[in-house]
């Protein structure tokens, strides 16, 4: 398919942030507060996420959360503050994992739509991520980063341009990649897990794979985490001495 950047309007594209995890790495600083609000550089995360999300043109954004999400909703609110047009979609009293928690928000993402971590930065250029995903014509697409374990456990076989495996639990010698942490995905994809389940994306992910239904776009810039108190504290740090730039 031709596709002309100039014809990609990412203000018509919604994001999910999956903002709805225990954070077991932080549970002391997470048991009264959600990751997603923690401090770094002076504000909340999502704060310093949602801006970067706004520099590349976003303005509908999807909050999927869980554990403490009404105090994330209380704090943005629906986004007027930022110039954005947030929704929040709750899992409930059972945590719906992040493939779970995807279901239950389509109807407030639609037919396709970006999906990122709740606890990840990644100041890349949104706009050639898109792109990608509408030539490739396929229902979804994966970033994925030569990490070589050096940012979190490699997990993807990366090869001429497609990915041959991906598995968050069996790890082997070709997985050079790391699933970067954007992803597009078609609402089709979910069709085939019950409403209401608690399943991974991982495991969509996988059913994708083996279909050949998931396209790659390689990413060369790395992505920064609030994961751990060590990533928690580098962000921070790059953030408050302007290390890492927000504009496209």
């Amino acid at each position: 398919m031709t596709v002309r950047r100039r014809d990609i309007d990412l203000g018509n594209w919604p994001v999910a942030i999956l903002a709805g995890g225990l954070a077991t790495r932080l549970r002391l600083a997470t048991n009264t507060i959600p990751k997603a609000l923690l401090s770094v550089a002076g504000e909340p995360f999502l704060v310093h996420q949602l801006r970067l999300l706004h520099s590349h043109r976003f303005r509908k954004i999807v909050l999927c959360v869980g554990h403490l999400g009404e105090m994330i909703e209380e704090k943005l609110g629906d986004g007027t503050t930022l110039d954005l047009q947030i929704h929040y979609s709750f899992d409930g009293a059972t945590l719906l994992g992040t493939g779970g928690a995807l279901k239950r928000a389509l109807p407030k993402l639609g037919e396709k739509f970006l999906a990122i971590y709740g606890d990840s930065y990644m100041p890349i250029d949104y706009a050639e991520v898109v792109e990608a995903f509408v030539r490739s014509e396929k229902p979804a697409l994966m970033t994925v980063f030569e990490n070589a374990g050096r940012w979190g456990t490699s997990n993807v076989w990366f090869e001429t341009g497609q990915i041959r495996r991906y598995d968050k639990k069996l790890h082997t010698p070709k997985m050079h990649h790391i699933d970067y942490g954007i992803a597009i995905l078609g609402a089709t994809v979910l069709a085939p897990f019950p409403d209401d389940a608690t399943f991974d994306l991982a495991d969509v992910y996988s059913r994708l794979i083996s279909q050949k239904q998931m396209a790659a776009y390689e990413v060369k810039q790395r992505f920064y985490e609030i994961g751990s108190p060590q990533s928690l504290a580098e962000l921070d740090f790059l953030l408050r001495n302007k290390r890492v730039s927000i504009s496209p």
